[in-house]
């Protein structure tokens, strides 16, 4: 049933593209916009303009931050082990990994992982720039790089793929262990199990 407003139609549709929500839910969250006050509405609205205006890619590991913080507070943290870089597929991964509070390393983000179904190769995620982070003349000093992918058919072939063009240039490649279950989501993953796997990790 389409409701007679063709502004809270409009919004459901918006809502209705987001992930996860289907249009029950997105006809939950316009009645609750439409019962707030306008100054609360229009934060959100600001909330949302800011994050595609000022939201950025960290010019080191390509992680979020924002423009005037680049690089991102995590790269220009003076207490980090700048040894041990972490290699994951999303930023939501890395609020996964600081939530545990038991990794003091860098991290490099991938934005994806390799799926040729999906027309997704090497070079339309982040490979080159972790490879530039090694070049010596770039600074270089990593001594390990942890893949933390998620446990996936594609996080897997990334894992491999990566670890090819690794080999050579020296460098202790790990990955997490396997107490997290085929095919689960590292930021759905709690802190205990996620420090349990950065821990236990292995030689690839």
């Amino acid at each position: 049933m389409r409701y007679t407003s063709a502004a809270i139609e409009a919004l459901i549709e918006e809502f209705s593209k987001l992930p996860g929500v289907g249009r029950k839910t997105a006809q939950r969250l316009a009645m609750h916009i439409l019962h707030e006050e306008p100054q609360e509405v229009e934060k959100l609205a600001r909330a949302l303009v800011d994050v595609k205006e000022r939201v950025i890619r960290c010019s080191i590991c390509q992680n979020v931050t924002d423009r005037g913080e680049d690089p991102c507070p995590i790269c220009a943290g003076g207490a980090r082990d700048r040894s041990v870089l972490c290699v994951v597929e999303s930023p939501a991964d890395v609020l996964a990994f600081e939530k545990t509070g038991q990794y003091r390393g860098l991290y490099h983000v991938l934005h994806g992982v390799i799926s040729p179904l999906d027309g997704i190769g090497p070079d339309d995620i982040r490979i080159r720039e972790l490879l530039a982070r090694l070049d010596p003349e770039e600074g270089g000093g990593v001594k390990e790089i942890i893949m933390a992918l998620n446990p996936t058919v594609e996080g897997e072939t990334t894992v491999l793929y990566i670890s090819k063009l690794l080999g050579p240039l020296g460098v202790n490649v790990t990955k997490i262990a396997r107490g997290i279950p085929v095919g689960a989501e590292l930021e759905f993953i709690d802190e205990a199990t996620l420090s349990r796997a950065l821990e236990g990790r292995s030689s690839i």
